[in-house]
């Protein structure tokens, strides 16, 4: 039997609010919230009948919960997820995981110690269409894969109009384009053919107004024997993302907008509809929040472990040093820091 849960949702700003909604639809928590803005705290409490909120963090885990979310700039996270966890929490923490490794080992070890589990918010995972591929990429019927070419672009001033306000206006909070936007894809592509060994990056601040932070990157991975190429921007009027993986005997592409992923084999042969299924605004975020639950009751693992949070994490931190240092960089020596 499922058990209702009591979360708390550490920061409700954008995306904090939209877990918040999210987690409530599942109908299986009784949600608190906790934010230091009193106005935005008010707004959302009110919008969505909370009872329960707190102004600061100490406050809120002196009373009881089961759960934390914690959807604070990427800087906070683990300070933060180490303290619900001491306090005997489970907790759900927001991409990135971190804008650095330091602290990760402890909160690993305090895990362990108090035997909580945590997850990591890269929503991909819950998109049916790419489970699909993914699925259907390891069955083995298309061969070995040899290349990954990952394409994503969107007007980001249409999507986040606050952008200059808010922690994307500087890296050292999560922002910029590596950081907020481009570790969904590198994700995503380390779920479908393994993490990435090594790497070689450029970026630029090309075209947003009123930052300069990078938004436009361009990488080049290994991930085994697999040669990746990644692409995007964040000033393109067309709003898309795809993902190909190209493998000895055919091809996969999952499509982001178009909530599908299709499949060819031959040479002017046509595509073939893997999965398709149409998705309403907050489906993925709903999955998500539902199988987080479900991994708290035991019946499935994290959609997206720790450990494969903290892999994206060296990854983005290897992009900003290999543009830094003109130079291949491989993730793994962030890894045993």
């Amino acid at each position: 039997m499922k058990e209702r849960r009591r979360l708390l949702v550490v920061g409700v700003g954008s995306i904090g609010e939209r877990h918040l909604r999210c987690f409530q639809a599942t109908d299986r928590v009784d949600i608190s919230i906790c934010e230091l803005n009193a106005d935005l705290r008010q707004q959302v409490a009110e919008r969505y009948s909370v009872k329960t909120q707190y102004a600061d963090l100490d406050s809120a885990l002196a009373e009881p919960h089961d759960f934390a979310v914690i959807a604070t700039p990427a800087h906070l996270h683990i300070q933060m997820a180490r303290q619900v966890v001491e306090a005997g929490l489970d907790v759900f923490i927001e991409k990135p995981l971190s804008t650095s490794v330091d602290g990760v080992a402890d909160l690993q070890k305090l895990l362990k110690e108090k035997q909580k589990k945590a997850g990591i918010a890269y929503v991909y995972r819950a998109h049916p269409a790419l489970a699909a591929m993914k699925a259907d990429l390891d069955t083995g019927r298309y061969g070995k894969p040899v290349e990954l070419v990952v394409v994503s672009g969107q007007n980001f001033p249409t999507y986040r109009p606050a952008y200059r306000d808010i922690y994307y206006k500087s890296r050292a909070t999560g922002g910029g384009a590596v950081q907020d936007a481009l570790t969904h894809s590198m994700n995503a592509g380390e779920y479908l053919v393994g993490p990435v060994k090594a790497l070689v990056a450029d970026y630029a601040h090309q075209v947003l107004e009123g930052v300069d932070v990078e938004d436009t990157v361009h990488v080049i991975t290994r991930q085994g024997s697999v040669l990746g190429n990644f692409s995007l921007n964040q000033h393109q009027p067309a709003n898309e993302s795809s993902i190909t993986v190209i493998c000895e005997r055919g091809m996969l592409r999952f499509e982001y907008q178009k909530s599908w992923y299709r499949h060819v084999t031959e040479p002017e042969g046509e595509w073939v509809v893997g999965y398709q299924e149409t998705l309403e605004r907050d489906t993925l975020f709903s999955r998500q929040a539902s199988a987080f639950l479900d991994y708290l009751d035991d019946f499935c693992p994290p959609l997206c472990s720790l450990e494969e949070g903290l892999q994206t994490l060296a990854v983005n931190l290897s992009i900003l040093e290999s543009v830094e240092q003109r130079a291949w960089v491989e993730p793994a020596h962030y890894l045993t820091h």
